[in-house]
């Protein structure tokens, strides 16, 4: 039986050319002021989110996984995975306004304050865990009605 290479249309091809050539060109952009720069981020990166992130978020799963199921409420796990995770991202992207380590060049560049975007990102997860939260009780009443 002989294997047939399935391509797609030709707008999907097209679409995926057009991506490719927006993805090199971003990368060309990137690299040409400080590609050494650049490179040691990715690389520094990689490296603390395999060596350190990647442990630390997987014992904190590991640990809210034994203790909701030995209560015996494994389901309610992902109330508190979804809205951790989305504020996790939220600290990642953030984090260099959050923590002030560039507030000077934000100030320069926008003529913005960079004041406010740690109490933004608390109220934010604030927000993500309260609506989670929220979601749990609304499940729970409709299961206890069943």
């Amino acid at each position: 039986m002989r294997r047939r290479l399935v391509l797609g249309s030709p707008l999907q091809l097209l679409l995926l050319g057009c991506s490719f050539a927006l993805a090199a060109y971003a990368g060309v952009r990137l690299l040409a002021d400080d590609w050494f720069g650049v490179a040691l981020w990715l690389v520094g990166a990689a490296l603390l989110h395999d060596l350190f992130l990647l442990p630390l978020y997987a014992a904190a799963d590991r640990a809210a996984v034994r203790g909701l199921g030995a209560a015996g409420r494994r389901e309610w796990v992902m109330y508190a995975r979804v809205p951790a995770a989305l504020s996790g991202l939220l600290l990642l992207v953030w984090f260099p306004l959050i923590s002030g380590m560039v507030a000077r060049r934000y100030r320069s560049a926008t003529g913005l304050s960079p004041d406010g975007f740690l109490a933004r990102w608390l109220l934010i997860t604030g927000v993500l865990f309260g609506v989670s939260a929220l979601l749990l009780v609304l499940r729970l009443r409709r299961a206890r009605r069943r």
